[in-house]
């Protein structure tokens, strides 16, 4: 199966968006905290600046809308390669993270050739436990 788009997030969730945070929100939040040794907060940096030159900058995160955002899988091969030595850093500091790829995020509110933005969905759907469907002992 191909899929259209991919996000990195984490367990924490933001609180204006009340979902998982994203890869750079995760890595600022590290060294923020001191988490991070100088070396690796050099190595993010300087990746995080890669990106801030080569992607432009979506105007609803600028606002810190409730949105979040997914790479397209079809054209982001450099910034995949980009992001492993992130994906590194998280794991090197036991900060856990998921890829999710979907073909549907949601309502895309901003859209460029690299990355599209997605406004929350705050309609969740909480249903019962359905029965079990295990056989029984």
């Amino acid at each position: 199966m191909k899929f259209k788009y991919c996000r990195i997030q984490g367990k924490e969730l933001a609180a204006n968006t009340r979902t998982g945070k994203g890869i750079f929100s995760m890595l600022n939040q590290l060294v923020a905290n001191g988490v991070m040794d100088e070396e690796d907060t050099g190595l993010f940096k300087e990746i995080d600046e890669w990106f801030a030159e080569e992607l432009p900058w979506p105007p609803q995160c600028r606002r810190q809308e409730k949105v979040i955002c997914y790479f397209k899988t079809e054209n982001t091969e450099m910034m995949m390669k980009m992001v492993q030595p992130l994906l590194w850093l998280l794991e090197r500091y036991n900060h856990a993270y998921y890829v999710v790829y979907t073909n549907f995020p949601g309502e895309i509110v901003y859209e460029d050739d690299y990355q599209v933005v997605v406004k929350v969905d705050e309609n969740i759907v909480v249903e019962d436990v359905q029965p079990s469907w295990s056989p029984k002992d």
